[in-house]
């Protein structure tokens, strides 16, 4: 992972924390710090990024699509932190025999779902999320990329059927939730944080609040 700072350090005295969010995984992730916060809306159209893709690549355009809605929010809010998140997932793009790499979408419809899960069956796939924390009025960005690599086992499309009708993961980029039975989809994961699988690398995070000094101990 790495972080990219811009701008001032740490603000002086408390200011209120913002998660640019209203996924109620993202929500549930953050409090498990234990620090007060509230979610908000922002006000960016992801679908309108993308086309910016195959230009900036997987991991910028996942940075990009994170600043977008953190600095939608921080212009309204000047004195808050706020904190983004935007998590992509790629299939492709590992090497000349795996192809170019392919942004997978939310699925949406049932059926939607089970031809994404095919896609991805007997094949290895990353998640790729942007952070990105920032306070405008002392013109303080943090940034970091967390990526994860999951391998799905070959199974039918009879079982992704059952599998999406029973937990219906239509919200979910690649079509399924590793906290509940899709993880009986998987042959592998390789991660250094399971909560960025689910959409907010929480150790990552942690260290970019401790640099601004809205959680105590060093970073």
């Amino acid at each position: 992972m790495a972080t990219t700072p811009q701008g001032s350090g740490a603000a002086r005295g408390p200011r209120p924390l913002i998660l640019a969010s209203t996924s109620r995984y993202r929500r549930e992730l953050l409090a498990r710090l234990e620090l007060p916060f509230e979610a908000l809306a922002p006000d960016f159209d992801e679908g309108a990024e993308t086309h910016r893709f195959t230009d900036l690549g997987p991991e910028a355009f996942a940075l990009h699509l994170a600043r977008g809605k953190a600095r939608s929010i921080a212009r309204a809010r000047p004195e808050a932190w706020v904190l983004a998140a935007d998590q992509i997932a790629v299939v492709g793009g590992d090497g000349p025999e795996d192809g170019p790499a392919e942004l997978l979408h939310k699925p949406g419809t049932e059926a939607r779902a089970i031809a994404q899960l095919g896609r991805l069956a007997g094949r290895s796939h990353r998640l790729i999320s942007g952070v990105v924390l920032v306070n405008h009025a002392t013109s303080t960005c943090r940034e970091l990329v967390d990526r994860q690599r999951l391998r799905m086992r070959a199974f039918s499309e009879a079982e992704a059927a059952a599998y999406v009708r029973a937990h219906r993961p239509l919200d979910c980029c690649g079509s399924y939730r590793i906290e509940d039975a899709g993880i009986g989809l998987f042959a592998a994961i390789e991660s250094a944080d399971f909560t960025g699988i689910i959409g907010l690398p929480l150790l990552a995070v942690g260290r970019l609040l401790r640099e601004v000094g809205l959680l105590p101990g060093p970073p």
